[in-house]
């Protein structure tokens, strides 16, 4: 943990007051209101899509469920391998890539992670929207679903704006409505639709091989955006929990809440047809009281999805690379998110390009998050100094610039994953890996990046 603001030498360290690294003191979250924040977090309308999305690639309902939780089983792994740097040293992600990209260099990964955050937030807040709009429709029968979007948008950067602490406050509230809807949710689906869900979904011989693995790896990228920016979350998670715990944190709220949603998604899309999980959830439902239920479950789910999930990675990327405030990056982020014409990806037909999204931006995810841990586990050896962390927030730091292996390693991975999209996280991460190390200890250009590291010696020899 950082103790002082100077670097080795004595620069004056300058950095946005809430890069900083956070002492034990600063962080504002325990176990449960930590748990609470992965809960609302993986709460999706995007997992139920996914889920009916997988009934194009012929796959029965035992296969959807085995593709959900392999997936998110996978994922935790991930998070838990790449939240160490920042729970260690209280730094947030935006920091954490400048050891391995440069101060430079890291604002292309801090931007790759942004643009997916910033769509997803867009198509949460109209789904949010929707919902407002429907509940206004079954109480008073008054529809205007832009002048709900634009009031649930306002809302969320006014909670985003006062940071965690507000985050905090929504996602405590919301995991209880949450977990009560959703299995209100799966009650409907068994109780009212189980005929035809069985029909569809239980009979169906599986298609195994590459449609499955397609499956898991598209439910896995479906949160993939969460596993590189673990650090903006664990830094705020106070000291003395082993990864471990951590990991039971993990996977206490994201296992059961995502197989569930994956599952149910799939039950309702083809119980009604319908791919859009509003609107067959308004078919579903008769009952004026449980229809507003069941929306104000998907309003918490979007509101609780994107404070927690795709707020704070392009905010964060906002303040690094254009030294903004806090408020001015949110603020910012909301309006690029409106830019997205949510509207347009929230119709019956987007549900399979909402599929091919995710793959697409894995391909790029996976190099990444390769890179990271590459430089954390083997080239660091999961030990940064306060000298070497303060030398991250320097003005004259041994990483200005670009490291070209970083840069080289993650383009290469990302062709790779390219290759094919349904495949790319199986085959990007581990070339990329040993890209990254290879290129790191034998560029010479990477000579100021190997300082610290297990390859200095490279440069003694």
């Amino acid at each position: 943990m950082a103790k002082d603001n100077t670097t080795n030498n004595g620069a004056e360290v300058k950095e946005n007051a809430s890069l900083k690294p956070l002492k034990d003191e600063e962080r504002s979250m325990g176990w449960g209101s930590y748990t609470m924040l992965w809960l609302g977090g993986c709460i999706s309308i995007g997992t139920l899509t996914m889920g009916s999305a997988q009934l194009d690639k012929g796959l029965n309902l035992m296969q959807i469920f085995l593709a959900v939780l392999i997936g998110t089983l996978v994922l935790i792994i991930g998070i838990c391998l790449n939240d160490a740097f920042s729970y260690k040293t209280g730094a947030p992600y935006a920091v954490q890539l400048k050891s391995a990209y440069g101060t430079k260099g890291s604002v292309i990964p801090v931007m790759i992670r942004g643009l997916p955050a910033i769509v997803w937030y867009g198509f949460q807040t109209w789904l949010g929207g929707s919902a407002i709009n429907q509940i206004s429709i079954a109480l008073f029968h008054y529809s205007n679903v832009w002048l709900f979007f634009f009031v649930f948008q306002a809302v969320q950067i006014l909670l985003s704006i006062k940071g965690f602490q507000g985050i905090k406050w929504v996602e405590n509230i919301g995991g209880v409505v949450i977990v009560a809807a959703m299995f209100y949710l799966l009650y409907i689906c068994v109780s009212k639709y189980s005929g035809v869900i069985y029909n569809n979904l239980g009979t169906l011989k599986p298609t195994w091989g590459i449609p499955f693995i397609a499956a898991c790896i598209a439910f896995f990228g479906n949160s993939t955006t969460v596993m590189l920016n673990a650090g903006d979350y664990s830094r705020e998670l106070k000291t003395g929990y082993s990864a471990p715990k951590r990991g039971a944190a993990y996977f206490i709220a994201m296992v059961p809440a995502t197989v569930l949603l994956g599952i149910i998604g799939a039950m309702a899309s083809t119980a009604t047809g319908i791919a859009n999980p509003i609107n067959a959830f308004g078919t579903m439902v008769d009952n004026v009281f449980i229809k507003v239920v069941v929306l104000a479950f998907i309003l918490f789910a979007q509101m609780t999805t994107n404070l927690a999930s795709n707020v704070v990675p392009p905010a964060y990327a906002f303040m690094d690379a254009f030294k903004m405030k806090h408020k001015t990056a949110v603020i910012l982020v909301g309006i690029l998110a409106v830019c997205t014409c949510p509207w347009i990806l929230t119709n019956d037909a987007s549900a399979a390009g909402l599929d091919v999204f995710v793959k697409i931006y894995t391909a790029f995810f996976s190099p990444i998050f390769a890179v990271l841990i590459v430089d954390y586990y083997i080239l660091h050896k999961r030990h940064f100094t306060d000298a070497q962390l303060n030398d991250l927030y320097a003005e004259d730091s041994s990483r200005s610039g670009i490291n070209w292996a970083a840069i080289i390693a993650t383009a290469v991975g990302a062709v790779i994953g390219l290759l094919n999209v349904d495949l790319s996280f199986l085959t990007a991460t581990v070339p990329t890996g040993l890209i990254y190390y290879f290129c790191m200890k034998k560029m010479p250009s990477c000579k100021s990046f190997r300082k610290g590291t297990s390859l200095e010696r490279v440069d003694t020899e």
